[in-house]
């Protein structure tokens, strides 16, 4: 009886480190990568302001820059990025609780640059405070809530039930099959079936990485899913005599899937080409990737 009391108490142990390392995945992303908030803060009238800018905006509406702010007139500039546009200025208005103004919506995949000057009695602020930097903003198309659910669903199943089995791997090995499978189908839909057709909606192609381009997102995923791929074949579906290769490879196929979600989501993604634009091609047809 003391044998399968440890023996649950072991496999609750796992599930709970395996929803600790998703959870740890799931806010490393939600604060890394080129289209989350820009966040920081300032300090105005002896008092320090946290700022959460966006770095994400919809190609049908202008997206909106906030600051939370007292008395004073903050403005904003902005301008295509990788162009020679002048920069143009847009003083932000006061609202209830906030200042704001709003960028011009853009093409999916185009991108915008822009800063913020807050100024004061006697000094001039600078969002970002470094005169080299600006945040960039890239725009997309619509993705319906059907498709992009289930398809972030898909991956954080995946993530969760594959560090299970890895960690089944290591000591549970008579749990570490169904685990291995059930993350494998979880990222097959949601990463290589749901991905493309969230990728088709947001920027209007399937697929943007190897081996027609250079998308990381993509890439990554790719990589991931090979790894996993490599793991199923060796583990098959029936218990073997010899279970060290199966386990060896569950583990690698992990590490893999860890050393993929450390990467920020989005990066060198797809991005507009706007000298193809201004000499009259379809914004549809000018985005690249791997930028």
């Amino acid at each position: 009886m003391s044998e399968k009391v440890s023996g649950k108490g072991k496999k609750t142990v796992l599930w709970v480190i395996s929803i600790i390392i998703m959870f740890s995945a799931y806010a490393y992303q939600k604060r890394t990568g080129p289209t989350h908030p820009y966040r920081g803060s300032y300090d105005v009238g002896g008092k320090t302001h946290k700022h959460k800018l966006i770095r994400s905006g919809n190609s049908y509406e202008d997206a909106a820059v906030t600051l939370q702010l007292g008395d004073y007139s903050p403005s904003l500039f902005y301008k295509r990025l990788k162009t020679k546009d002048d920069f143009t200025q847009v003083l932000m208005e006061k609202g209830k609780d906030n200042f704001s103004a709003y960028l011009p919506k853009q093409p999916a995949a185009g991108k915008l640059e822009y800063y913020v000057i807050i100024k004061t009695k006697d000094k001039q602020i600078r969002i970002p405070n470094n005169s080299e930097e600006n945040i960039v903003i890239r725009f997309k198309d619509y993705v319906p809530t059907y498709i992009l659910f289930p398809h972030i669903l898909m991956m954080f199943l995946a993530i969760l039930v594959g560090m299970r089995a890895a960690l089944g791997a290591l000591f549970a090995p008579d749990s570490m099959r169904s685990f291995v499978w059930f993350s494998f189908i979880s990222m097959s839909i949601g990463g290589m079936v749901l991905g493309p057709i969230v990728q088709k909606y947001a920027f209007g192609e399937y697929w943007t990485g190897f081996p027609w381009g250079g998308d990381w997102t993509d890439n990554k995923m790719l990589i991931m899913w090979i790894a996993w791929v490599a793991a199923i074949s060796v583990v098959g579906i029936k218990q073997k005599a010899k279970e060290t290769l199966p386990r060896i490879l569950v583990i690698i196929a992990a590490i893999v899937m860890t050393a993929v979600y450390v990467i920020p989501h989005s990066i060198h993604g797809s991005e507009l080409d706007y000298s193809k634009v201004d000499a009259g091609i379809d914004p549809a047809k000018a985005i690249k990737t791997g930028k």
